[in-house]
């Protein structure tokens, strides 16, 4: 047995589509593209890298991409003087200020300070809040991503037991939210789980966000359960050379699940899809109001 390949490139690309048309009736219907506009803060090459693709998918779908590169000695009062006059900007219909932050800005007090109505990144706290109790609101773009990648996948999530490994407000405890949504049975587990292949092995779902490489073996996963791999670490090569891998050991892991994403081109396409379409349901929403 071998798992079906989760195509994550594919399915972007068909979100992104659908972005594309919406975000040409909201021009039609408002006469104005939505805008999304990142933050970035210090000099970060991986940061840099991914706040140009935003750009870049942000402009192919539409709307118009606006960026502050700021440099990493920016003040917290300035940072936040910035998104205040973001959040009163009408063409503004998103903001994400990209993480993470240098040491000496409270990352807290910045999410705090964006309009929860244009947290594209959705971790405001009253979208967390909205999240845990199953109300409409801005989600996390991972674990949203990763949702559809399940719901592709499997279809029912009702009844199915699920392991999410990993506790961060970025991918593990929305991911939890968003599958109890659903009405899995969800178990929250993390690097200081005592008997983890225990609770994996009982998973229909596992989705590991732990960024350990290759801490879920194969032999953990039950067979034709479907292996959601968020994790992205980079690992030196005998050659001198480096590759990335996920948090679940593939090669092992592929012979069992029913399913799984590979590390590159699985769950990392998506996070950028579900961007652009929270930017469109954050502009739908204030255009609504």
């Amino acid at each position: 047995m071998s798992a079906t390949l989760i195509d994550g490139k594919a399915r972007a690309a068909a979100l992104r589509a659908e972005v594309a048309t919406g975000v040409a009736a909201f021009v039609a219907a408002h006469g104005r593209q939505p805008g999304l506009t990142v933050v970035l803060v210090g000099d970060d090459p991986a940061s840099a890298v991914y706040v140009g693709s935003k750009g870049k998918a942000t402009r192919e779908a539409g709307m118009i991409s606006g960026e502050h590169r700021l440099p990493a000695s920016t003040s917290e009062a300035d940072l936040l003087a910035l998104v205040t006059r973001l959040n009163r900007d009408p063409e503004v219909d998103g903001i994400l200020v990209q993480m993470p932050l240098p040491a000496h800005i409270d990352s807290d007090r910045v999410i705090a300070v964006i309009d929860p109505a244009k947290d594209v990144d959705g971790l405001h706290p009253i979208n967390t809040g909205l999240l845990v109790s199953g109300r409409p609101g801005l989600v996390p773009c991972t674990p949203s991503g990763c949702l559809m990648l399940i719901e592709d996948a499997i279809g029912t999530i009702a009844g199915a037991e699920a392991v999410v490994i990993g506790r961060s407000i970025l991918v593990g405890k929305p991911m939890a939210a968003l599958l109890l949504n659903k009405s899995a049975t969800v178990t929250i587990a993390h690097s200081r789980t005592r008997d983890l292949a225990a609770h994996v092995t009982r998973a229909d779902i596992v989705v590991a966000a732990v960024g350990i490489p290759g801490m879920v073996q194969g032999e953990w996963i039950k067979p034709g359960a479907c292996v959601i791999d968020v994790g992205i670490n980079r690992i030196a090569l005998p050659d001198g050379k480096s590759r990335l891998v996920g948090d679940v050991d593939f090669d092992s892991a592929v012979t069992r699940a029913g399913w799984i994403t590979p590390v590159p081109g699985g769950v990392g396409p998506m996070t950028i899809a579900c961007l652009l379409a929270n930017t469109l349901s954050a502009a739908t929403a204030r255009a609504a109001t």
